[in-house]
């Protein structure tokens, strides 16, 4: 058990080396970019925007940050010759990798449980900086915010003539069309001067096409004594496009853990497809069992004694073998929101075959 946890924490220490080395480069790269983007206005401004974009980035490339860190590991082992102690000890290489693949698999499921809900609410918050930035150097005023709850749809558009919150009870999946439409305009001074319901709202270059649409305008600071009905077709102005519609919902990658069935189910219940993030919900919890599997990876090229040689072609491999798994990964999720395989074998064939690869690749080399 000691040793266990001595290799345990060697682990462990090779990956906070890792990431905190990766966490500086990227820090510095993003910082420089969010400089160019703001064109050096704010340098204040930049560094928070940074840090606040820097750790989703980290948390996409957690796979391979492991598989460095594990490389790292039986490189040191092996140098310090502890590989030669402990198999001269008696113990076998494959139960040797039980403390730190069980390391990988505990920081997978802290890496999902605890940090990405707040990954997630760090790029919520760039998110909004990033676009209220934008919009002060544009030197505008219009907003367009989206979100989803249990009555539907709703999204706030306007400029500087005033606001608009819009509520739909559906959505069609072209983002083009929606049901059932309320519409509440707004003075820029925040007063409501009218209402719209509609049974259906078309999305057209420009406007809101509204069919069989009741106006009510209200002239006084008592609307409902005062308030104009008129009945028709309408046509409401706006900038939003389908894609930006569809864009507006947000990504999965984008979402707390704990909140992507809800968000499935409510984008469902909208009209939408929500096949991206029930595979990405099934990807969050694959991903112990990836990190595992890049830990065994490492071990099958790198776990040997240094006096063999060609140390340096075999982390080469090591690493190859790690962005392998890393790509096969990705591509698995294009073809699980695409439909063409199932979100289960999209999200778990990747770590699995990884897995049984590896433990093929060990045990030939252990046993072989």
């Amino acid at each position: 058990m000691r040793l266990d946890l001595y290799i345990a924490r060697r682990f462990l220490t090779s990956f906070l080396r890792v990431f905190g080395a990766f966490l500086g480069i990227l820090l510095l790269i993003d910082l420089i970019e969010q400089i160019r983007r703001l064109s050096a206005s704010d340098l204040s401004e930049a560094l928070i925007l940074a840090a606040l974009n820097v750790p989703s980035n980290l948390y996409r490339i957690l796979p391979l940050l492991t598989v460095l860190a594990a490389i790292s590991l039986f490189l040191g082992l092996a140098k310090s010759s502890e590989l030669v102690v402990v198999r001269a000890a008696g113990r076998s290489g494959l139960r040797f990798l039980l403390a730190p693949v069980v390391a990988a698999l505990v920081l997978g499921a802290l890496a999902v449980t605890m940090f990405n809900p707040m990954i997630a609410a760090s790029a919520k918050a760039y998110e909004q900086r990033s676009a209220a930035a934008r919009l002060a150097m544009k030197g505008g005023t219009g907003t367009q915010v989206l979100s989803l709850s249990a009555e539907g749809l709703w999204l706030r558009q306007g400029d500087s003539t005033g606001q608009a919150v819009i509520r739909a009870a559906s959505v069609s999946p072209e983002g083009t069309a929606l049901g059932q439409v309320s519409f509440h305009i707004f003075a820029p001074d925040g007063r409501i001067t009218g209402r719209i319901e509609a049974s259906e709202a078309l999305l057209v270059p420009g406007s809101w096409q509204l069919k069989n649409a009741k106006s009510w305008r209200f002239e006084s600071d008592n609307p409902e004594a005062t308030a104009v009905l008129s009945t028709g077709d309408l046509a409401i102005a706006t900038d939003l496009t389908p894609a930006r519609l569809r864009d507006g919902l947000g990504t999965p990658a984008g979402m707390s853990f704990w909140q992507l069935p809800e968000q499935a189910t409510a984008l469902e219940k909208a009209g939408f497809s929500a096949r991206g993030f029930r595979l990405w919900y099934q990807m969050e919890l694959a991903l112990p069992l990836l990190l595992a599997a890049m830990v065994l990876v490492a071990a099958g090229f790198t776990m040997r004694h240094a006096r063999f040689g060609k140390t340096g072609q075999m982390v080469l491999y090591a690493i190859l073998g790690g962005f392998f798994i890393f790509f096969l990964r990705n591509f698995a999720q294009v073809l699980g929101e695409n439909g063409q395989i199932p979100i289960l074998v999209a999200a778990w064939s990747p770590p699995l075959i990884a897995v049984l690869m590896t433990l093929g690749l060990l045990l030939h080399l252990e046993d072989g």
